[in-house]
């Protein structure tokens, strides 16, 4: 099979999964409507983007709209550094501020209506055979090239705060969602080194047979992420509910030196009190318990409570909570009177509202599952 037309196939195979996953995003009925609206437009940029795969040569009776799709990618890295933090912050909303992300995208097209869309057929030919040595044109590709290395590590940030806030601050254990988010950032920046690749490839060899392979290879990566980011979409389909914009790692609003600190009777005391609350009042075994909620059962500011358990006590607010869980659970499974439970009456009952999150808690606590725990002799 031709090479050329194998890309095609695949392209067409590609852009057709993104814009069919578009469009349910921008039609379905949703509470997270603005993720998902910022998730379809990036989405559709890279499905504009992938066209080029489609064309065998350049499109010369669509030179303003090839122009333009030229210009699409400066909105993708933006749109989805915007859909990563709707994602891991709860309260968050598009402003005014953010059309600034749309600044790279509109400078561009104002160089183009220079240089081609308002010129004839001729000079924009004459523009194209020579645009890589401009020195306008090569300071937009480092542009671009800036751009999105910064919204990507933005983004890395942005998913590392969240997840450390979470755990601080949370206990429904969807992490594994916001994991899903880290691997698909990472995947669609690999996506663009292969992209880097084939630009280094064309510069030292030019057109010839390796980039031929490298821009093959940049297709099939592409297929293979939409087909990935599909997968997760059906697979978690609630995605992660995000954090509260406002709450902070604990690390940046407790001083650093404290954490060094001996404990101290006071923390002892306070430390024992907590531990007492938990075992009597059993407040873990609401599933959508925070560490807000906590501190108001407890009559103590959130900052303190959150120190006192993130760094006097050593524990993720998400680990301490699931220790006390876990062994509620334990002390059900052992029960003669309660062995008519099933496992999954059993985790709601104790806090949990998922099965493959309580079975990795369970067994990173006990090392077996609960239906190995319930059955050994012991």
């Amino acid at each position: 099979m031709d090479r050329s037309y194998l890309l095609e196939i695949t392209a067409y195979i590609g852009v057709f999964v993104v814009l069919f996953l578009a469009f349910f995003l921008l039609t379905v009925k949703t509470k997270h409507r603005l993720t998902n609206w910022l998730l379809a437009f990036f989405l559709f940029s890279n499905a504009v983007d992938a066209c080029k795969f489609l064309m065998r040569g350049f499109p010369v009776n669509f030179i303003n709209l090839e122009a333009f799709r030229w210009s699409i990618v400066y909105l993708a890295p933006a749109l989805f550094y915007l859909y990563v933090l709707s994602i891991c912050f709860s309260n968050f909303r598009l402003k005014p501020k953010h059309l600034l992300h749309a600044i790279p995208f509109v400078a561009f097209n104002l160089y183009l209506m220079w240089e081609i869309y308002l010129e004839d057929r001729v000079m924009k030919l004459n523009f194209i055979n020579t645009m890589n040595q401009a020195p306008t044109m090569q300071f937009f590709y480092f542009l671009f090239e800036f751009l999105f290395q910064v919204y990507f590590i933005a983004s890395f940030l942005v998913i590392k705060k969240s997840r450390t806030v979470y755990l601080e601050n949370y206990t429904t254990p969807n992490v594994s969602v916001l994991n899903a988010l880290y691997k698909i950032t990472v995947l669609y920046y690999a996506l663009h080194f292969i992209v880097l690749l084939r630009w280094l490839i064309t510069f030292i060899f030019g057109l010839g047979e390796i980039r031929q392979w490298i821009v093959i290879l940049d297709g099939f990566a592409f297929l293979f992420c939409t087909c990935w980011y599909l997968f997760v979409a059906l697979n978690k389909p609630y995605f992660f509910r995000g954090v509260d914009a406002q709450l902070k790692p604990i690390i940046d609003v407790v001083p650093r030196q404290k954490s060094a600190l001996e404990i101290n009777n006071e923390k002892n005391k306070q430390i024992e009190s907590l531990k007492e609350f938990m075992v009597v009042k059993e407040p873990y075994l609401d599933s959508s318990l925070t560490i807000q909620d906590l501190a108001k059962q407890l009559k103590m500011p959130i900052k303190d409570l959150s120190a006192l358990i993130n760094l006097y006590i050593n524990k993720h607010f998400f680990d301490f909570i699931n220790e006390y869980r876990i062994e509620k659970a334990k002390e059900i499974l052992k029960d003669p009177l309660q062995k008519e439970l099933t496992i999954l009456e059993i985790l709601y009952q104790v806090g949990f509202n998922s099965k493959s999150s309580f079975n990795t808690s369970f067994k990173k606590h006990t090392g077996k599952t609960p239906t190995d725990f319930r059955n050994s002799p012991n």
